[in-house]
């Protein structure tokens, strides 16, 4: 009997790998759409990858790391595109069979804010509907400043977990709410997470006049950069000197003439990008990519992406749960390959899970709202207008509910419950709504497609 075996086995035999219609004629008796399935199967394993696109796209076999060289496995649990396995296959060779490679000026100059997207439409409009708070027209940095103290600990935490610090969330949670460091830890990671706490605090203590600029970039790694630095002096100062990469083959520019012309074309690139999520995934890709400091150049881009979420009153993005391998590798990608996407796979990841848990948060801090009572209907009635017309853009018919049943002054916050409210409807719920499970199935087969496209 034929299975996924059969097909791996025919691809590992060909050097230059196969395309789908190769693999037909290999194995006649197997369905195209089958051995598509079984493509997709072996690409979700790891044993394939994928190279090249539509009908010139090639399967070829993922090797096996060499025998002694030890590795972590990338997780599993974060759901990575055909795009971002064919840099994982790369990444994970050993670095000796990687391609030394500097900076490639062409990779930033190409970027053109509002005409370059690293994240398309779509993936924009899912991030929003994830990250939405319901409070876009309140003063910049409002609901950071609600959220602060759970902010400053989880996002401490987090991102001080991806350097390898080994403070506990718990250890935290003392130090940051009561100054207690923990026992047997070294004096470097209380550091870290003490100016983890101070660079978030400059960020939404001045969400009003915080930007793209040198003065917030250079204070902001000053704050995150202090005391941890052999050389005092390159605290919120460019670099002077060339650095290395830790495991990579990529080499930084390394002429402090150059870097500081290309950190400040960098910054009036980012200035320039209207939206924000686009404008923090960039700040992700270029400024680790430049590295214009001497160190510390991942966690000042970690904080500098959540600047416009914190300006713009969306969820943070706080990395928790991050695996560092897959941090790390994501990276590698950009270094060496100039490529965004397994670093755009990660970035989805961990923003929906942090919206979850920031959704929540608020549920908790904030006081019953009578809104919520007095629009119980209306909301129903858009939850289960967006559930059976799912060929229609939702927030529109969530915007057309909410202008006929809620009062002027209260839609803003009654848009806000439908979205939050929609994201938790399922199998469970559905006769609160009055919905049929056919109707749930067939929107969120919908919604499913809309994401993966």
């Amino acid at each position: 009997m034929v299975s996924p075996a059969d097909l791996l086995e025919s691809i590992q035999k060909s050097t230059a790998g196969l395309n789908v219609a190769e693999l037909l004629v290999r194995h006649p008796q197997i369905p195209r759409r089958t051995a598509q399935r079984w493509i997709q199967q072996l690409l979700r394993e790891g044993k394939v990858r994928g190279t090249g696109k539509a009908r010139a796209r090639r399967y070829l076999a993922v090797q096996p790391p060499a025998t002694g060289v030890a590795r972590d496995a990338f997780p599993n649990l974060i759901p990575l595109s055909a795009e971002s396995r064919d840099i994982l296959a790369y990444i994970d060779q050993p670095v000796q069979a990687r391609t030394p490679v500097g900076y490639q000026s062409d990779f930033p100059d190409d970027y053109e804010p509002d005409r370059t997207w690293y994240l398309s439409a779509p993936l924009r409009s899912q991030l929003r509907r994830m990250g939405d708070t319901g409070q876009a027209d309140r003063p910049a940095g409002a609901y950071g400043r609600a959220m602060l103290n759970r902010l400053l600990i989880d996002l401490s935490w987090a991102s001080s977990s991806l350097e390898g610090n080994t403070y506990t969330l718990l250890d935290t949670r003392q130090l940051i709410e009561h100054g207690k460091a923990a026992q047997g830890k070294a004096a470097a990671e209380t550091q870290m997470i003490l100016n983890h706490k101070a660079a978030i605090e400059l960020l939404i203590d001045n969400a009003e006049t915080v930007s793209f600029n040198r003065y917030t970039i250079l204070n902001l790694h000053s704050a995150l950069s202090e005391n941890l630095l052999p050389n005092p002096w390159d605290e919120g100062r460019l670099r002077q000197h060339a650095v290395e990469i830790g495991k990579s083959v990529y080499r930084p520019l390394s002429i402090p003439a150059q870097l500081d012309e290309l950190f400040g074309l960098l910054l009036e690139k980012a200035a320039r990008i209207s939206d924000s999520y686009e404008q923090s995934f960039f700040v992700m890709v270029h400024l680790p990519y430049l590295q214009p400091f001497a160190d510390v150049n991942t966690r000042t881009s970690r904080l500098a992406a959540n600047l416009p979420l914190i300006r713009a009153n969306l969820c943070p993005l706080t990395f928790l749960d991050v695996p560092e391998q897959a941090y790390s590798r994501a990276m590698l990608g950009v270094y060496e390959l100039t490529r965004v996407e397994l670093l755009r796979d990660l970035y989805v990841w961990a923003y929906e899970r942090s919206t979850h848990e920031y959704l929540a948060a608020r549920r908790d801090v904030a006081s019953p709202d009578p809104l919520r009572l007095a629009y119980r209907e209306a909301i129903r009635k858009a939850i289960r207008e967006v559930v059976r017309r799912p060929n229609e853009e939702s927030l529109t018919v969530i915007d057309n509910v909410v202008a006929e049943l809620v009062k002027e002054a209260d839609r803003s916050s009654a848009r806000a419950m439908v979205i939050e409210e929609l994201r938790r409807v399922h199998e469970g719920t559905l006769a609160r709504y009055g919905l049929r499970q056919s109707e749930f199935l067939r929107w969120q087969e919908r919604v499913q497609t809309d994401v993966s496209t």
